[in-house]
């Protein structure tokens, strides 16, 4: 088996793919311009005020939450996963959407691309790998000032780091399925909007069981939510069976993601 990974066997067809995605997410590297760090630095500090304002000021205020397992936590401890998760979401979401649209239909970067041996499928896995690294350095970053703060206990932490990602490949590949059905960058209008109605509600702020049925029902089918149930579960070590449906839940937007886009990517590119 090991063998064929060097010749024309389904593991060498599998280890050319992954050099033809990770030749995607290269080009992105080689491409970033000098002040990039300042996006990156702007996007970890809007979650960290968040926590601050929200999870310590009117935290004071709320006093504890009650947690699936019936524990109860600080307020700090029970917002600044979602917090997280909101991070997660928001990094791998303005990789693979404003960027993503912009390379695709105005600078015209993917024709050039799929004039190569790259395919779509692969082309949009590596832009997700890419998207993913953005969100991988909010990810480290705020749960660092996590077990900072005591909200989260350090191998739990780490534990909560994997969790983080799958959130981020997730949106990333959601993301780039709905830009490929964009038409102009007034529609991203419309999916701010949809995104900041996730963040306020998905349980972040308050648990899932203060809202009304009707309300609830449309939440729980979100994917946020399932991102900030699995990474508050974690983090807060309330370890319990439903974690596998949230993790299934992601790990299905992400398999759906990545096919609607590379589907698209080839029906509008390769025509």
């Amino acid at each position: 088996m090991l063998a064929t990974s060097y010749g024309p066997g389904a593991l060498g067809r599998f280890d050319d793919s992954l050099r033809r995605a990770g030749s995607v997410s290269r080009r992105n590297i080689a491409a970033l311009p000098s002040a990039y760090w300042i996006v990156v630095i702007s996007g970890f500090l809007e979650p960290v005020l968040y926590l601050f304002s929200m999870g310590i000021g009117v935290g004071r205020l709320v006093g504890d939450l009650p947690l699936p397992d019936g524990r109860l936590v600080p307020y700090a401890a029970f917002v600044a996963p979602a917090m997280l998760a909101s991070s997660a979401m928001a990094g791998a979401l303005s990789e693979s959407t404003f960027n993503f649209f912009g390379k695709m239909k105005y600078m015209r970067l993917y024709d050039g691309v799929l004039a190569t041996p790259v395919q779509p499928m692969e082309l949009a896995f590596g832009e997700l790998m890419w998207a993913m690294a953005r969100g991988a350095l909010y990810s480290a970053a705020f749960l660092g000032v996590m077990v900072a703060m005591g909200l989260s206990a350090f191998g739990w932490a780490v534990a909560a780091f994997p969790a983080t990602l799958l959130v981020g490949f997730a949106f990333g590949g959601l993301g780039m399925a709905l830009s490929t059905f964009m038409r102009s960058w007034q529609d991203f209008d419309i999916m701010g909007t949809v995104q900041f109605a996730l963040f306020l509600f998905s349980g972040t702020f308050a648990p899932l069981g203060s809202y009304p049925t009707a309300v609830r029902l449309v939440i729980e089918a979100t994917p946020l939510y399932h991102g900030v149930e699995l990474i508050r579960s974690i983090t807060t070590a309330s370890i319990h069976p439903v974690l596998l449906v949230h993790a299934g839940y992601l790990v299905g937007l992400t398999a759906l993601g990545l096919l609607v886009a590379g589907r698209r990517m080839a029906r509008l590119l390769l025509k």
